[in-house]
């Protein structure tokens, strides 16, 4: 099994926009409905108000490297992405349990 953690922040100089960041944290979390072999997926906002947190985070299972190497160009996620770097950075990390 393969974890695919992301963490996502609002771009630096960008003005907080909170429908639109709303909409995109629903099609973030709505992404399971189009790609069947995601094992597992939670997204959630952080809760405390600190300067070393990020503001949402991604995290996901898949059943090994290859799916995750499948989903990152899959076109339902390479959609979300193209939207999603108008507003927000990210960070991740992928590894093994």
């Amino acid at each position: 099994m393969m974890r695919h953690i992301v963490l996502f922040r609002r771009l630096p100089g960008v003005e907080a926009q909170p429908e639109l960041e709303s909409v995109l944290v629903a099609r973030m979390r709505d992404l399971t409905e189009e790609i069947d072999f995601i094992r597992d997926w939670r997204v959630a906002a952080n809760e405390l108000d600190r300067p070393i947190c990020w503001d949402y985070i991604l995290e996901s299972s898949f059943d090994d490297a290859d799916a995750v190497q499948r989903y990152l160009p899959h076109p339902a996620h390479q959609a979300l992405v193209a939207d999603l770097k108008q507003y927000f950075e990210w960070v991740a990390v992928d590894y093994s349990v």
